[in-house]
């Protein structure tokens, strides 16, 4: 993480010719809100006097509370490496605030720093959170829509000419380390059109707006070459979709507080984890928040369907990697790039958190592919199934008061709000397989 100061980006833009700031955050959803100003607006940006109509982003307030202000937190400065026919333009992440100068409990990424200051009362310095997040490539028509044909017939780590997809991954990757990203690796999926770049580690607010600036990235480059991106976690059926594996590990200073020379995990490590366990099942209306989530969710596509953990075994929600020292950690499997990530990485710190102050007890590992259990074997072992539907989730979700402590009630009524219409919308849609299936039979 950088730490620029005002007098730090003022010779920036003035070296580098900037003409255009984004000052970006997101809404309840995840998605990318921008407010664009002229870089005549720079000293209203460095002194956080830039508003906007906050009614109008979805789950931010009422219109009668509707005025913000942006805060951009400097660390996060970056200078887009396209789009300079009309001047360079470069962007810094905002915390929202209120019209009265406090923060907006509404705003996910101000949610994320009060659950990490938690975390460092209890005495703990950084969570560090690596992400491995999927797309899909679609080919475009000659309008420039997206449509339903994949980019290629690859499949797991697949070499060019199968891999059609390696010229835009390299594109990515060549963006991504322009603007300060260390990639470690990049490859194919295993289903067709299925893409997988995965960066280094870092700090939870660091990687949750990277995360964000990853798709934004994925997006804009994947234009450049007429293709479509989506992180849609499940656009074809039959085939695997696209999920965001999310490997962590707390510290105190530079000890992982994870590791144990002698043990698979610490007792912190196995507190942590049962703390995610216990609340798996409210965790998931948020860690998949669609109801397309729930699709990939689902038996024999590689994605867990249940709640249990194992070191070699990859069929359960948690994994242990094979790792030690500051490389040991645990990774949740079920998460899905449609998931806001600042909401999903505060309540899955919150939760660990609440593993380690109730000393809960770690459930056994799970040894066997728990997909060839019988219901009665899973039964004998404690195992449950994650929630089948987003209905499901959320009545999950609201049963479970810590999950929604986590999220505070401004997030957690925005989100109820938000998901029980999706829901609903669903329900009242009447499907081509439904009239497929029904209407010559009845």
């Amino acid at each position: 993480m950088q730490h620029y100061t005002a007098e730090d980006i003022t010779k920036m833009v003035n070296d580098e010719n900037v003409e255009f700031i984004c000052l970006m955050f997101t809404d309840i959803n995840g998605i990318i809100k921008n407010v664009e100003v002229p870089v005549s607006q720079l000293d209203k940006v460095l002194a956080n006097k830039i508003t906007f109509d906050g009614s109008s982003i979805d789950g931010f307030t009422r219109i009668e509370e509707s005025d913000m202000l942006l805060h951009p937190d400097l660390s996060t400065w970056l200078i887009f490496p396209w789009g300079e026919e009309h001047g360079k333009v470069a962007r810094l992440i905002c915390d929202i605030y209120k019209s009265d100068g406090t923060p907006f409990e509404g705003d996910p990424r101000v949610n994320l720093k009060r659950v990490i200051k938690k975390m460092e009362k209890m005495g703990y310095t950084n969570f560090n959170i690596g992400s491995e997040p999927e797309f899909f490539l679609f080919n475009r028509d000659k309008q420039g829509n997206p449509t339903l044909h994949l980019n290629d017939d690859g499949s797991y780590f697949d070499f060019s000419p199968v891999d059609l997809g390696v010229n835009v991954r390299k594109d990515i990757v060549l963006v991504l380390e322009k603007m300060g990203f260390e990639v470690e690796a990049s490859h194919h999926e295993v289903a067709p059109g299925q893409q997988e770049i995965d960066f280094k580690y870092q700090d939870a607010l660091s990687a949750a707006d990277s995360i964000e600036t990853f798709k934004l990235v994925v997006k804009t480059i994947a234009r450049k070459n007429n293709l479509y991106a989506t992180f849609m976690p499940k656009p074809v059926q039959g085939i695997n979709g696209s999920g965001m594996h999310i490997n962590m590990s707390l510290f105190k200073g530079d000890d992982n507080i994870f590791d144990d020379p002698n043990d698979m995990l610490s007792d912190t490590a196995k507190e942590f984890m049962s703390g995610v366990l216990k609340h798996a099942r409210a965790l998931t209306a948020i860690n998949n928040p669609t109801v397309n989530s729930y699709k990939r969710l689902v038996p024999g596509f590689e994605a867990p369907t249940y709640i249990a953990w194992a070191s070699k075994n990859r069929s359960p929600l948690i994994r242990v990697p094979a790792a030690s020292g500051k490389s040991k950690r645990i990774e949740i499997r079920s998460v899905d790039p449609t998931t806001n990530p600042y909401l999903a990485i505060a309540c899955i710190l919150d939760a660990g958190l609440d593993g380690i102050d109730q000393n809960y007890e770690l459930m056994p590992e799970v040894k066997d592919n728990i997909y060839n259990m019988s219901d009665d074997e899973r039964r004998e072992e404690g195992i449950v199934d994650l929630p089948s539907t987003l209905h499901n989730a959320l009545k999950a979700l609201r049963k479970d008061e810590y999950v929604q402590q986590s999220l505070g009630k401004d997030l957690t009524n925005s989100l109820f709000a938000a998901k029980n219409a999706e829901w609903a919308r669903y329900q009242q849609t009447v499907s081509q397989w439904e009239r497929d299936t029904y209407m010559s039979q009845y």
